[in-house]
């Protein structure tokens, strides 16, 4: 069974009981919280919007939208949720920078000498400094670089406005404050924790020291939750027995370590489909990029640009980049779909526009990604005489985008219901003014904006092979393929994949590698495997499945099994190779007390393991760039921003979030912000936090402010 448990410190002191007198730390903190509430209770009120209203409303929308019992009012229901998000966060905004909630003023103490004297400073998430408090706001008060760069005991410079400030960290602790109560007090002289049953906190704590436990768990530790002050002196990787770091983070070449199941794949016959399906990091790409290898031993012409490993992004293109050449085979052009359909676009249609838009409405991908708009185009060919050449099939193409009464025909036929009326309406009209920009772009008018979708390369090639025949390489010669790859299959649209297909030459040469339970694209339309063969017209198709998962522990894998729920396939779950730490859930109030936690973990994981490789992941580019720039001021060793994929796969720790880092791996993984508000129990959420989690190699940590994904909660006790 799955586990989830508080972390446990072992027995400790109890103090103010019986008329002990308390530690001396717990002494100052009560103090301390003392005269900081007294000075805030002084200050003069101001007055503000109250939020307790749209408070209110929020959680009984997150309550709706977490027991699912309004689901056909989902849409309408989140919709409300960032409306009142939005009002919230501006009445916040509007709010005096100055104003410290009284009932959590702040989350860490730090007490300064400079000249022989003595300063105490709390950090919090607003600033208030009026009539002796000192109170900053983590996020962008420079001096918080103090407590996030330096321990207790240690001398510090730095430089602030122009001016070196230099002294001693007299004392550095984590506190935790709940409705005004001082509950927890983290110092380097142990953990404080007050006894549960005295609300004023004034007569019973218990010291515990502080310790460096091993993370390590057995078969059934897949997630334990810990509120953060909870976790301690929490480490990643305190146990490295048997694990081999390598500097280059790229997908290595593995001959030597091919089980019987994929020696098998990689040996089949060269003709026809061969389709692989597995879990994360059951070798799916592995055996795909071998195969090639395989098939070029007995016929070179497939080490040349005749055969294509087609991936999902730019990030896997550079991630998998060295395993061809290290097998001998040079030739191979390893290359996403968009690149690949954009350089055949071009080629075929010089005359249409180069740029492509970045801001298309996403009612507009979505059906042009559609499985539906294939057969659309097939039946307006088919139906509209023409000549076979290029000024035709650019008809065809605009043609088909603002044919509504075609359009709404096939939805309800093919896909009742994945569509209303007014978003074919909505459909049809965007790209009656695109056509218009396009063809007076056509006729010389290079002043109106045209650009493509990324989605239309496609749409344009499968109209170029269903109207002329062939695409083409100079003008004559059709563009015949000896072999292509193409993995996460499950990311990509029919007609995308149907293009590829019609490039085949006569052996009909393909391997396709994905697994359903990491489709995160769902504009492509992408259902199950049976559905998939016949918008492709390959009735009959059989799958091989990988069955043995070799990335990630089995904590990890349990963990991301659970999170799926009902979306898991039917099939035995995959097995497994070693046994590692168990997943784990720090909670925290705020952000602040979140990166002062992690920053010490990661610093920590810098010195013990230099080659290791770690990932933060979040939900949103916002939550990326907030933490980047909270970890940048506390100097983390190799610390990277990824805004585009261009990861370096060197040690270090690099930030991005999830999308970003489909079809890779790293030796440590932290999930930050894993809240309800951000992942909430949808089947989206869930594949998308599946895929995050084995990206795992190691160890997967996961953070939340505020309240966990109820997923979390049922992958902790799923068997």
């Amino acid at each position: 069974m799955f586990e989830a448990r508080p972390a446990q410190n072992r027995p400790g002191r109890n103090w103010g009981r019986s008329g002990v007198v308390p530690h001396p730390i717990v002494e100052d903190e009560l103090a301390q919280l003392e005269r900081v509430s007294e000075k805030l209770a002084s200050l003069p009120e101001v007055e503000t919007a109250s939020e307790a209203p749209i408070v209110r409303e929020l959680q009984t929308l997150r309550d709706a939208l977490v027991s699912g019992s309004e689901n056909k009012d989902r849409m309408a229901l989140t919709q409300e949720w960032y409306r009142q998000q939005a009002l919230l966060r501006q009445i916040r905004a509007g709010k005096p920078s100055g104003e410290v909630d009284p009932r959590s003023p702040y989350f860490a103490h730090l007490r300064l000498r400079e000249h022989q004297a003595d300063r105490n400073l709390f950090l919090g998430r607003a600033t208030c400094i009026e009539q002796g408090i000192r109170i900053v706001d983590w996020r962008n008060a420079p001096i918080t670089r103090i407590f996030y760069r330096y321990q207790q005991g240690d001398e510090y410079e730095e430089e602030f406005a122009g001016r070196v400030r230099e002294g001693e960290v007299v004392a550095r602790r984590m506190v935790r404050i709940r409705d005004g109560h001082l509950e927890r007090i983290d110092a380097p002289e142990g953990i404080f924790q007050r006894d549960p049953a005295d609300p004023s906190g004034a007569s019973a704590w218990e010291q515990s020291p502080r310790e460096s436990p091993r993370l390590a768990g057995g078969e059934a530790s897949a997630l334990r939750a810990h509120e953060g002050s909870e976790a301690g002196d929490r480490l990643l990787a305190t146990d490295t027995h048997g694990r081999i770091q390598r500097a280059d983070k790229r997908l290595a070449e593995i001959t030597g370590l091919i089980d019987p199941s994929q020696f098998d794949l990689i040996t089949r016959s060269d003709g026809g489909f061969l389709v692989i399906r597995g879990s994360a990091g059951s070798g799916k790409t592995t055996v795909a990029l071998h195969r090639i290898a395989y098939l070029a031993y007995d016929d070179p012409t497939v080490d040349s640009d005749r055969t294509l490993f087609v991936v999902f992004s730019r990030a896997l293109r550079n991630y998998v980049s060295a395993v061809l050449p290290a097998l001998g085979v040079t030739g191979v052009n390893v290359i996403t779909y968009q690149e690949w359909a954009l350089q055949q676009r071009r080629r075929h249609f010089p005359q249409l526009p180069n740029d492509q838009r970045q801001d298309t409405p996403a009612y507009v991908t979505r059906l042009k990604l559609h499985p539906t708009i294939g057969k659309a185009l097939e039946q307006h060919i088919r139906s509209v005489p023409g000549r076979p050449d290029r000024r035709q099939v650019i008809d065809d193409w605009a043609s088909l985008l603002t044919n509504g009464r075609l359009l709404r025909e096939l939805i309800a036929r093919e896909a009742p219901g994945d569509y209303r009326e007014d978003d074919v309406h909505r459909f049809v009209d965007w790209h009656r003014k695109r056509n218009e920009e396009v063809f007076a772009h056509q006729a010389g008018d290079r002043d109106t904006g045209a650009q493509l979708d990324p989605e239309d390369d496609a749409l344009l090639l499968r109209a170029w092979q269903l109207r002329v025949g062939p695409l083409q390489i100079d003008g004559r010669r059709p563009l015949r393929y000896r072999h292509v790859a193409l993995d996460e299959v499950q990311d990509f649209a029919p007609v995308e994949v149907q293009v590829l297909l019609d490039c085949l030459d006569r052996r009909k040469s393909i391997t396709l590698a994905g697994d359903t339970q990491q489709h995160v694209m769902q504009a492509s339309g992408f259902t199950s495997w049976s559905d998939f063969f016949r918008h492709l017209d390959v009735p009959g198709t059989s799958i091989d499945t990988l069955r043995t998962s070799y990335r990630s522990s089995h904590e990890i894998a349990s963990f991301a099994l659970g999170v799926l729920g009902d979306l898991r396939e039917d099939d035995a779950p995959p097995r497994t190779t070693r046994n590692g730490p168990p997943v784990e859930l720090f909670r925290f109030t705020d952000h602040g007390a979140s990166v002062a936690f992690l920053a010490d973990a990661l610093r920590q994981l810098a010195r013990d393991e230099p080659l290791a490789s770690v990932a933060l992941l979040t939900p949103s580019a916002q939550l990326s760039q907030l933490y980047f720039e909270a970890f940048d001021r506390c100097e983390l060793p190799r610390l990277q921003r990824v805004v585009d994929q261009d990861f370096s796969f060197e040690p270090g720790i690099e930030i991005t979030e999830v999308e970003q880092v489909k079809g890779l791996e790293f030796d440590y993984v932290v999930l930050l912000d894993a809240s309800a508000v951000h992942y909430p129990d949808t089947p989206s959420a869930r594949r998308l936090l599946h895929v995050a989690a084995t990206r795992a190699v190691h160890q997967l940590w996961l953070t939340t402010i505020g309240t966990p994904s109820p997923m979390l909660a049922e992958a902790s006790s799923t068997p």
